[in-house]
């Protein structure tokens, strides 16, 4: 499905003061930073970055995207929920307005300029069902070139290593809280072997894999990159025990995890945003 955005106002609305104004999670003072596997700081580039909105409720938010190789050399990645959302009990969807995505976005500067988003590119099952997960996934398209890009790639095998990106705005761990990689002033990482998410035993697994890893909201949207290519994103958090099975939030490990691109739901989006 295609939805064409009115750019208008959307870089006037974005100031530095609205930017720092946004909530982040709690903070525990007096705790070292802690950097490991499931949460540290990354490296800023020009593929990733930070993806401003006003959600369904016209509140600030943002998520976390990149650009991909695509024919129209303007073509980003993010979460379907990033950029359309139901309300609580899955009704009255809505999209999401006044996009606006900055890559390396670092300590609330644009170091390689900003960029509107004048079309998204989402599945119609995600649109009429967001309780469709595998489908929570989005393409962008610019305003115009952003001169570099990640490879992208689909139905590739899930479970070797991987790396996951995001802008996080909060944390769990009191090593992490408050840091600018946790309060999305930064980029951060967590890299491992995607898992499976194993549902809840009622529902039963989904086509859902991601790391043990500690970057809450804000990395939704964010690249799972392994060898070399985007091959998902990140769109939700599961716990899992030392047996994979599912457990309750608060217990066990926590990962962050998103749908896999495949052929039959991805490619075709992003063949649709490529050649807009």
């Amino acid at each position: 499905m295609v939805h064409d955005l009115d750019t208008a106002g959307a870089a006037e609305h974005w100031t530095p003061e609205r930017i720092a104004a946004m909530p982040v999670g709690p903070s525990e003072p007096g705790h070292p930073p802690v950097d490991g596997p499931d949460g540290a700081p990354a490296p800023a580039g020009r593929t990733i970055g930070r993806l401003f909105f006003v959600d369904r409720d016209g509140e600030d938010s943002s998520c976390t995207a990149t650009v991909v190789v695509s024919a129209n050399r303007r073509t980003a990645v993010t979460g379907g929920h990033c950029v359309h959302t139901a309300n609580l009990i899955g009704e009255d969807p809505r999209w999401h307005t006044k996009l606006l995505f900055v890559p390396g976005f670092r300590d609330n500067t644009r170091p390689f300029g900003q960029f509107a988003v004048t079309r998204v590119v989402v599945s119609r099952t995600w649109t009429t069902d967001d309780q469709q997960s595998e489908h929570d996934q989005a393409f962008l398209v610019l305003d115009r070139p952003s001169g570099v890009s990640e490879h992208i790639a689909f139905g590739r095998p899930a479970g070797r290593e991987a790396v996951e990106y995001g802008y996080p705005r909060a944390a769990n761990q009191p090593g992490h809280q408050g840091r600018p990689e946790f309060t999305g002033q930064r980029l951060a990482r967590c890299w491992g072997t995607p898992v499976l998410n194993p549902g809840h035993p009622e529902i039963g697994p989904e086509n859902l894999w991601g790391v043990p890893c500690d970057m809450g909201g804000g990395s939704s949207g964010g690249p799972r990159i392994s060898r070399g290519a985007v091959v998902g994103v990140n769109t939700q958090s599961f716990t899992i025990d030392e047996n994979g099975k599912w457990c309750p939030f608060g217990q066990c490990v926590r990962h962050l995890g998103g749908p896999q691109f495949s052929w039959k739901i991805t490619a075709p989006l992003h063949q649709r945003a490529s050649t807009s």
